[in-house]
């Protein structure tokens, strides 16, 4: 394990920050001040009552409209910092501001416009992104925290502490009982020559992995999907407040876990398999108030072992969603076990770029899937919205199919929709392999109802209902 500070330096950091705060009479903001030697984004400078913030960057990618097999890249730009109470916020861009766009629209938040600067107040932690002059490539994320409590302490035996500056470290496995703490102002880089690991592997019991840092994945080469930058694999384990940038793989696979939180994280991936979250045989995980941006599936559950554990009592809420390529929200395609008891709510998909489904259950293997939920659920924009699906592709491992039972999409509402397909697809697989009991509550596009008509279904779907 390697911590390029001394202890004495990372406590001194610490408490010089905190000082600094304490000393500008408890303004309800806390700001990190970013490593030396980190690249920082030419174009938006933010300031929060009046403090400037640092504004990194983050490479995105997108496939194009009107030929998909091209990419086209841009360099996003995030800030994070700490509120408590209403503060004011001003952004200001390097050329005269025309129209600005701050999203989720559910936020309520309406920017005004002066010359090159939008300003804006916030009273509570949010993920916001601004969208100037319709450039919504290259946006401004804003990552909005709550202040953080009981923050562990460098010295304690049991805490893993990465403070302020730049660390480059091999792949670390976090065993049982240990806390790693990245605290704001710190960035994690993978080193690179690791291949198909890690950067952090928290494998046993009662693990925590927090802060307000950043870990990267920027120097792990991108051949051959390589590793990780966080992946659990244990029981009792709590992710909180971090930000992940750019995976060479899945972002942060959830597998063979019970009782796993994440809240709170943010995700930033440009390549291809870069997931955000994946669930993967896995009980009582929850995932809430996060922001991700990937090319690839966005949160997504998956039974890919016959280990007869399945996944489980899964809840997916109050997050923000960007989606690139793939799914936003959804299970498969891998399903070799059976999924119960899914639930996604509250939350905002703010983009849709990309070719798949948003909301999906795509079965392509043997396992069944029952009593999933997709629940006040605000879309932005959809080109294909929502489906059930079962069949053959490219991910199957199973000679026979499965079956979809008792799926309810409820409270789902999308201000703007390209009807180029139907509402919803429900593809069962034959008689034997069927959908069944599908339930369409309250789901409008605009301020159109959804219809019968909007269905497009086969002769292996039953029991579907459309209320009101």
């Amino acid at each position: 394990m390697e911590k390029p500070f001394s202890l004495l330096y990372q406590v001194f950091l610490f408490s010089v920050l905190y000082a600094n705060y304490a000393m500008a009479g408890g303004a309800p903001v806390h700001i990190f001040p970013a490593p030396a030697g980190e690249p920082l984004s030419q174009h938006f400078t933010v300031t929060v009552e009046n403090q400037k913030v640092p504004v990194y960057i983050a490479r995105v990618s997108a496939i194009t409209i009107i030929n998909p097999e091209v990419r086209q890249d841009g360099e996003a730009a995030f800030a994070s910092f700490d509120i408590d109470g209403n503060v004011n916020v001003t952004v200001t861009y390097p050329q005269p501001v025309q129209t600005a766009k701050i999203l989720p629209l559910h936020s309520g938040i309406s920017p005004v416009i002066s010359g090159n600067q939008i300003t804006f107040s916030v009273s509570g932690p949010a993920c916001l992104t601004l969208e100037i002059n319709g450039d919504w490539m290259n946006s401004l994320h804003l990552f909005i925290n709550p202040f953080e409590s009981n923050i562990p302490q460098p010295n304690d035996p049991n805490v893993i502490y990465y403070g302020p500056g730049i660390h480059k470290i091999r792949p670390l496995k976090v065993s049982s009982g240990k806390t790693v703490y990245i605290a704001g102002g710190a960035v994690v880089y993978g080193k690179a020559g690791f291949t198909k690991t890690p950067i952090f592997s928290l494998d046993g019991s009662n693990i925590v992995l927090r802060g307000r840092g950043i870990i990267d994945g920027s120097m792990v080469p991108n051949p051959a999907r390589n590793g990780n930058i966080l992946k659990v694999q244990g029981n009792d384990i709590r992710i909180e407040g971090i930000i992940l940038r750019d995976s060479a793989s899945w972002t942060l696979p959830i597998i063979s876990s019970n009782r796993v939180k994440v809240n709170n994280i943010k995700i930033l991936g440009w390549r291809d398999n870069s997931d955000g979250i994946d669930i993967v045989n896995s009980h009582f995980v929850e995932a809430s108030n996060s922001f991700l941006r990937t090319f690839d599936d966005l949160i997504v559950i998956k039974t890919i072992k016959k280990n007869k554990q399945g996944s489980s009592n899964i809840v997916i809420k109050h997050n923000v969603l960007w989606n690139e390529i793939a799914h936003a929200l959804s299970l498969g395609a891998e399903l070799q076990e059976n999924i119960d008891n899914v639930i996604f709510s509250d939350c905002d998909i703010i983009h849709d770029k990309g070719r798949e489904w948003l909301l999906r259950v795509f079965n392509a293997d043997s396992g069944t899937v029952r009593h999933i939920v997709f629940d006040n659920i605000r879309v932005e924009e959809a080109r294909r919205l929502m489906s059930l699906w079962i069949g053959d592709n490219i991910w199957s491992k199973d000679a026979e199919r499965g079956n979809i039972e008792d799926v309810v999409f409820s409270n789902i509402r999308t201000s703007t929709f390209e009807q180029t397909d139907p509402f919803a697809e429900l593809a069962g697989f034959d008689p034997k392999h069927a959908i069944r009991f599908v339930k369409f509550e309250n789901v409008s596009v605009g301020d159109r109802r959804m219809e019968a008509s909007d269905i497009d279904q086969n002769d292996f779907v039953g029991d579907v209902s459309i209320l009101p």
